[in-house]
């Protein structure tokens, strides 16, 4: 134990990023993609529904991919969940966004099966989200920046 008295924080490893966290990051854009693409050319088979799950993909795969990146997990897939994993790992850089990402939390809660309820976004809302998902795609392309100067 007389050793743990002399042990700092600065004796911890650097975190390794976790495998795979650049697979998210391009399946993330891949959704961000598709969306703003069936968005701008008004294509039917896009609803509103659809353009808003391609948006809440893309941003938990974003999410994923940075905190991945920075060796770390969040508790769970919801938004509430991601922005508490994203402000632990980054605090106060996606704080501005954290009211966007907690309404897309809002529109659909399909993980308890009892309280299982769906209300879709109307088709004004989908360019926030859209926009919301880009904002969230440029902050994590800053940090893969940041992290490859770092390796």
């Amino acid at each position: 134990m007389e050793n743990m008295a002399n042990f700092t924080l600065s004796n911890l490893k650097t975190v390794q990023p976790i495998q795979g966290w650049q697979d998210f990051f391009e399946e993330g854009s891949g959704f961000l993609k598709t969306a703003v693409a069936a968005y701008q050319k008004s294509k039917r088979a896009y609803t509103a529904p659809i353009l808003y799950n391609r948006a809440a993909m893309a941003i938990e795969k974003f999410s994923m991919a940075a905190l991945m990146m920075h060796g770390a997990m969040p508790y769970n897939h919801t938004m509430a969940d991601l922005v508490d994993g994203l402000e632990g790992t980054f605090p106060g850089e996606f704080s501005a966004m954290r009211d966007g990402l907690l309404q897309l939390d809002t529109y659909q809660e399909i993980c308890d099966l009892e309280g299982f309820s769906i209300n879709p976004p109307g088709m004004e809302e989908i360019p926030a989200m859209l926009d919301l998902a880009g904002t969230i795609q440029g902050l994590v392309k800053e940090k893969i920046s940041v992290q490859k100067v770092q390796l």
